[in-house]
């Protein structure tokens, strides 16, 4: 008796039970007739590795391309088995088994990592997004050169996971098209273009060139681009700005202009018997501010031709601080002081005082300015114009450049005494020297004293200086603020004898004794006979020990 078709299926089933049924692939690899451990190792063996293939996806006009794997999607072999041994459970299927043995294709079950999408696609955006820019010109080397447009991508990461897991369940092999977010610049390809013919390339085209009465100096477009810029005004379109201030301080700028403009010349005063006068006129000169110049250039920069880039510069007057007009206001009217200190001659003190002198004649100190001794001497260097003399140092007479000053200082002192301004800064000889008058002379050095006094005359003052081999004089001119100014020594108080003692071995200096003592000398500043005021300056001299050497130096 046959069987049935109850019996066909059943027999079937007994006959493969626990297999994958024969001629089962997946993806071109052959697990048919395998148990379902079996199965699945092969396929992890053989499939896992290349499969799913890779996604190509498209952002924009751009391509890349996503490694399935490792944005979440492999094989899961223990469900391609499951659905391999259900697809080959139906009855139809088991009895066919029974008679022959077809192939048959199964389609691999995904395992999906969510996670990993969306680090895929976040990764596609770190690569593959890009702002926007906008459409710029800029100028190099005196070019003109522009930057077209480009539109901001950004990729949209929700959807754009969620496409890519469309397209892996589809199993498509087709690119796929990720949604992005677009951003279109506001200056565009047109607007560069326009912005090019019509004020860059020109700009651009050759040099421009400035005048000043009958001079003139050429500037070169890599100068000017150097300083010039295109920026969107508030209706997008390009604009151009040349910053005037740079282009100024250009040094090829400043080397042009140096050949059109002319300084002001400052007028010099000198001495015309007892009266100051003015030695020789100033002259007036120009100068070309930032803006001038930047409103001077910019229009010729889209001017066709030589004639269309020249202009005349603008420029300001600048007149000197010293000239016919102004010499008057200054109010050089008097002699104010002079005052003269004798000195022994010796070459270095000739050398020394000769250039500090040199160096003060012809100060003019404004109203309300300070002068100072050091500012204007400088530091008694070789380098300076000076040698070596005798100084004071720690209250003994020493070799150092610059010896013999202090009789400039000195004198300057009294000047300044006598013209009834006011000392600032000042300070005595440790212990008396017999030339100088007692209370009213000074010392300066270098980095530690100096002599200033402030000019509170109300009116400008000129100071002239000159030497001699064996004087030094110096005098104020200006407008006196007291008609009489007088010095008032008070007697020699708290008198102390000097000590004996040998000088070092090398380089001494011999010294003769004299007493230290204090002093007072009163300035008494008058007007109209009437005194206005007494003014005390207090000085403290230290005994001047006689020194004696065994080898004295000489100079």
């Amino acid at each position: 008796m046959g069987l049935g078709f109850g019996g066909l299926y059943l027999t079937g089933l007994l006959a493969f039970d626990g297999e994958v049924p024969a001629g089962t692939r997946v993806h071109g690899v052959d697990i048919g007739g395998l148990g379902s451990a079996a199965a699945e190792r092969k396929l992890e063996r053989e499939l896992g590795p290349r499969w799913p293939a890779p996604v190509e996806v498209g952002i924009g006009d751009r391509t890349g391309t996503v490694d399935a794997r490792e944005a979440g999607f492999t094989l899961d072999s223990r469900e391609t088995v499951e659905r391999a041994a259900r697809s080959g459970s139906d009855p139809f299927t088991v009895i066919g088994r029974l008679f022959s043995s077809g192939d048959r294709e199964i389609e691999p079950v995904q395992r999906v990592d969510g996670a990993k999408t969306e680090a895929a696609v976040a990764a596609l955006a770190k690569k593959y997004d890009r702002t926007a820019r906008e459409g710029a010109i800029s100028f190099r080397d005196g070019r003109a050169v522009p930057v077209q447009a480009r539109v901001g991508e950004r990729i949209d990461a929700g959807p754009a996971a969620d496409a890519i897991r469309t397209a892996m369940a589809d199993g498509t092999t087709d690119t796929v098209d990720l949604p992005v977010r677009r951003t279109e610049p506001k200056v565009g390809a047109a607007e560069v273009n326009r912005a090019m013919d019509a004020f860059a390339r020109p700009a651009m085209s050759a040099p421009v060139t400035v005048t000043v009465e009958d001079r003139s100096a050429t500037i070169t477009p890599a100068v000017i681009g150097r300083h010039l810029t295109m920026k969107p005004d508030k209706s997008d379109r390009l604009v151009p700005k040349l910053d005037g201030a740079a282009l100024r301080k250009d040094p090829a700028v400043e080397r042009a202009l140096d050949t059109v403009i002319e300084e002001p010349v400052e007028g010099t005063l000198g001495l015309q018997g007892d009266r100051v006068v003015l030695a020789s006129d100033g002259r007036s000169g120009q100068k070309v501010s930032a803006d001038g110049l930047e409103r001077t250039v910019t229009p010729l920069l889209t001017g066709e031709g030589t004639a269309a880039r020249t202009a005349a510069l603008r420029t300001t007057e600048v007149r000197p601080a010293l000239d016919a007009k102004s010499f008057d206001s200054l109010g050089l009217k008097e002699r104010m002081s002079s005052f003269t200190v004798d000195f022994d001659p010796a070459p270095y003190r000739t050398k020394n005082i000769g250039r500090a002198v040199e160096l003060i004649n012809g100060s003019l100190v404004k109203p309300g300015e300070e002068w100072s001794f050091n500012r204007t001497v400088g530091e008694r260097t070789e380098a300076n114009g000076f040698v070596d003399g005798i100084i004071i140092q720690d209250d003994q007479y020493t070799k150092a450049a610059g010896g013999g000053v202090s009789a400039v200082a000195t004198t300057m002192f009294n000047a300044v005494f006598f013209a009834g301004v006011k000392p600032v800064e000042y300070g005595a000889h440790s212990f008396y020297i017999e030339r100088y008058p007692e209370g009213r002379e000074a010392t300066v050095a270098w980095g530690s004293l100096d002599l200033r006094f402030l000019n509170d005359s109300g009116n400008s003052l000129y100071i002239a200086a000159s030497s001699t081999d064996s004087s030094v004089t110096i005098s104020f001119y200006g407008s006196k603020k007291y008609d009489s100014v007088k010095a008032v020594k008070g007697p020699r108080t708290d008198v102390k004898e000097p000590g004996k003692r040998k000088g070092p071995a090398e380089n001494c200096l011999p010294q003769t004794p004299l007493d230290g003592f204090n002093v007072t000398v009163e300035r008494v500043l008058s007007n109209d006979g009437e005194e206005v005021k007494r003014e005390a300056f207090n000085t403290r001299y230290v005994p001047r020990d006689e020194v004696t050497c065994e080898k004295p130096i000489t100079l």
